[in-house]
C-alpha cells in the first residue's frame, strides 16, 4: 500500500478526510447540532482537544495542497524512484504522527513530525524539477 507516490498521496488525502471528520464530530459535541446545522452568524470557538484537530485540520489541508503537486509532476514525468517514495513515505509518516501528537498538545513531537512532512515536501519538489 506504500509501494508507490500516488498511493500515498490518495492515502493522505483519506487521513485528511477523517481528519476533518474527527473536528466536525468534536465541534458538534461542544456546540451542538442546532449551531452546526445553523448558517452559523454568531462566532462560536471549540476549546481543548476540538481546538487543536481544528488547528492540525487546517495545517494538515495545507500540507496536502504542497504535497499534491510534486507528486503529481512526478508521475506526470514518469520520473517516479526510490527517492521519491521514500520522501513520501517519510511524509506520510510523519503527518500520521502530527495529528495525534497536536491532537493530545505533545508540542515537541508535534513540530519534530511537522518538520519532517515538510522537508519530504521539500525534497519531492527538488526531486519535481
Amino acid at each position: 500500500m506504500l509501494d508507490s507516490e500516488l498511493s500515498i498521496l490518495a492515502i493522505y488525502g483519506l487521513f485528511v478526510a477523517f481528519t476533518i471528520f474527527l473536528q466536525v464530530s468534536g465541534a458538534t459535541n461542544q456546540l451542538g447540532v442546532g449551531y452546526i446545522l445553523s448558517a452559523r452568524d454568531e462566532q462560536r470557538t471549540v476549546s481543548g482537544i476540538v481546538a487543536r484537530l481544528d488547528r492540525a485540520q487546517t495545517n494538515s489541508i495545507t500540507a496536502l495542497a504542497l504535497v499534491a503537486p510534486p507528486i503529481l509532476i512526478l508521475g506526470i514525468k514518469d520520473n517516479f524512484s526510490t527517492a521519491s517514495l521514500e520522501a513520501a513515505q517519510v511524509f506520510l509518516i510523519a503527518r500520521l504522527i502530527y495529528l495525534p501528537a497536536y491532537g493530545f498538545g505533545v508540542t515537541g513531537l508535534r513540530t519534530l513530525a511537522w518538520l519532517g512532512g515538510f522537508v519530504a515536501t521539500i525534497t519531492l519538489y527538488f526531486l519535481a524539477l
